[in-house]
């Protein structure tokens, strides 16, 4: 029988790991520089280059060309990103947006929607991508150089516990 006054084992407790804000463009030179300064101005840091890993002669892409940029956020700068981009989605998700590995993925369309940004002819318009990561502790074990192993399944973040993490932490509605 389970005391109700119990603590609850704060190894199965799930947290957010990082956010990863990233713009495809699709081709270096100067709409990646413009990209990369959009992402500097919407989260503050200074982001990186993604460079292609295949060749696709369709698009004129060659492998090691930059393609693409990103900015990772962990801690109190991620949770700050974040309360800006849900305000962007009305404080609400869609359910699909969760996989089920605990992983969350918006769009934002135009960098313009966030608060205090302005609109600046010189750049143009970027949509982003943002990636939530929520794990537990102990997902290290996937990372390390050493013993690497698997994250057992009773230990995985499921879709229900992400969005319950969420809800608690931000706020959202999910519909």
């Amino acid at each position: 029988m389970v005391n109700a006054t119990a603590k609850k084992n704060k190894m199965s407790e799930p947290f957010l790991a990082k956010v990863t804000v990233n713009i495809g463009v699709g081709e270096g030179g100067e709409k990646l520089q413009k990209a990369m300064k959009v992402l500097q101005m919407v989260t503050g840091k200074k982001p990186v280059q993604n460079k292609a890993r295949v060749n696709i002669r369709e698009w004129d892409v060659r492998k090691g060309t930059p393609i693409a940029c990103k900015v990772t956020l962990r801690g109190d700068d991620a949770k700050a990103f974040l309360k800006r981009a849900f305000w962007i989605r009305n404080n609400k998700l869609p359910s699909y947006s969760f996989d089920n590995h605990g992983n969350v993925a918006l769009g934002v369309p135009d960098y313009t929607n966030f608060q205090g940004m302005k609109y600046d002819a010189a750049i143009g318009t970027f949509g982003m991508d943002i990636c939530v990561t929520i794990e537990k502790p102990g997902y290290r074990i996937k990372r390390r150089a050493l013993l690497t192993k698997k994250v057992p399944k009773h230990h995985m973040v499921s879709s229900q516990e992400a969005m319950d993490l969420i809800k608690k932490e931000f706020g959202v509605e999910i519909v």
